[in-house]
């Protein structure tokens, strides 16, 4: 590779207009109006048995809320909705639908358009939200105290549930707010006018839930600790680690990974401050690649290339994602993996990759190489769980596969700790997944705490059927 044939680095900021970029940042899926919802209602066949349903991780009785939007009652679809699922505000803007109830809505079978289940669900929420009281009340407090380790959607869905079912909870987190990936991890199209926290001051209403910010697990505190001076305890640790790409140089300056580069960007109070490179690449196949890709162009990026190492159809982002991005001027590149990175004065030039093919199940190099220039590089290769937290000496949980080891009920090796979502085994990066996770390990401990056997095994059993349907994890 030749650095000299490159381009210098160019990383500024103020490379568009603020009207500009309001235009790009905006809602990627402006909300139904009251019409638009009817007419959308009226689509639905109200299936007996219905496969909508049972694709939803959080079972969701998707036919019943949309005949309650049909009958001109939106606050009573979105009682049916919440109560299954308390993050489904959020989930209607950010659920893979047209990979879950859209997918196997019979109209989908039958006709190629799904009735749009996100949509309403988000017409639904977004009008009961609107009034600002809370939907549901507390049952009667029953003394019992229980410690919720991270605030995102499966440790804020099981403080909920359990603060509804009469315990006290209180959630920490180590990041100034609460929200996990809701928050700080996807893109900001997607969820837009602080719509993350709005929820959960909405959650929050519930009573009986204090949040507690900038404490994180194993700096401030113990397990050892929560376990002592609670009744239970919920670890909803999610992934805090980032996979790195194995080549050299790496970490120069303009190399950044994606998931820190979009929480730094959903925090930034004046997006046209943010320096943008003038040719971006993306090195990934995920949600996180795509989401950072788009913005990045979003941004004034002139070029935007996602580079994976498989071909297409094996990217982890959904159709509907990678159709996004190109449509928004990002270029996708399959069959290539990086090699090596071209670096002048310190900063990234570009990357050098080589093509790859597929014999059977493994990925090899064909020997063949080329190169992107690039001044800005984000790497989306995938997120690890830190287990040094709960591995401590004399309170520790047993690991599988790199994650915590739960069983159908999220219940962990040690005895009174729970566990959900990313950072266990089997968890998917999908919201609506973690906060399934966090219903059904409520469930569990309130049985615990009240010494009452399975009440959650039936939750479990659905939410295993639904993830079935998920896109297989991302070969190696």
């Amino acid at each position: 590779m030749n650095e000299a044939s490159l381009p210098r680095p160019d990383i500024s900021a103020h490379r568009l207009d603020d009207e500009t970029l309001a235009r790009h940042f905006a809602d990627l899926h402006p909300p139904l109006d009251r019409h638009e919802a009817a007419v959308e209602a009226d689509r639905c066949y109200f299936c007996y048995d219905a496969p909508c349903m049972t694709a939803c991780p959080t079972s969701i009785d998707v036919p019943l809320f949309i005949r309650e939007i049909q009958a001109g009652n939106p606050l009573g679809a979105a009682k049916t909705i919440l109560d299954a699922n308390i993050l489904g505000g959020m989930c209607a803007r950010v659920c893979p639908t047209e990979t879950l109830c859209e997918e196997v809505c019979v109209r989908q079978v039958a006709e190629g358009k799904p009735v749009k289940i996100g949509m309403l669900q988000r017409y639904a929420t977004d009008h009961l939200m609107a009034r600002g009281d809370h939907p549901f009340t507390r049952a009667a407090v029953t003394g019992k105290r229980v410690a919720v380790v991270g605030a995102g959607p499966a440790g804020l869905s099981c403080a909920h549930r359990l603060a509804m079912l009469g315990h006290d909870v209180t959630i920490y987190d180590a990041r100034p707010k609460a929200g996990g990936l809701n928050e700080y991890g996807i893109a900001t199209y997607k969820a837009v006018d602080d719509f993350a926290q709005a929820e959960v001051a909405f959650l929050l209403g519930i009573g009986g839930i204090a949040i507690e910010t900038g404490k994180a697990l194993g700096r401030d505190f113990s397990l050892a600790d929560l376990s002592q001076e609670f009744d239970a305890v919920f670890l909803a640790l999610g992934l805090a680690g980032v996979n790195a790409l194995g080549i050299a140089e790496e970490d120069v300056s303009g190399m950044q990974d994606a998931v820190d580069w979009i929480a730094g960007l959903r925090q930034a109070d004046d997006l046209a401050g943010l320096p943008i490179g003038r040719h971006v690449l993306v090195i990934g196949g995920g949600m996180t690649a795509i989401d950072a890709a788009v913005q990045a162009k979003g941004l004034g990026a002139e070029t935007v290339t996602v580079a994976y190492r498989r071909d297409q159809a094996a990217m982890n982002a959904s159709a509907f994602e990678q159709e996004l991005a190109q449509t928004r001027g990002v270029s996708i590149r399959c069959n290539i993996r990086p090699v090596r990175i071209a670096t002048t004065g310190g900063s990234v030039q570009g990357v050098e990759f080589e093509r790859t093919t597929t014999l059977g199940d493994t990925l090899v190099g064909t020997g063949e190489t080329l190169v992107i220039a690039a001044d800005q590089v984000f790497k989306a290769v995938g997120q690890l769980f830190v287990a040094d937290p709960v591995g401590e000496t004399g309170a520790s949980v047993a690991l599988e596969k790199g994650r915590i080891k739960v069983d159908a009920d999220g219940r962990t090796s040690l005895a009174g700790v729970w566990a959900g979502g990313d950072c266990v085994t089997g968890g998917e990066d999908l919201t609506v997944v973690a906060v399934a996770h966090g219903k059904r390990a409520a469930l569990d401990i309130d049985a615990a705490l009240r010494q009452k056997p399975g009440l959650a095994a039936s939750l479990g059993r659905a939410l295993s059927s639904a993830v079935a349907r998920l896109t297989p994890a991302e070969p190696s």
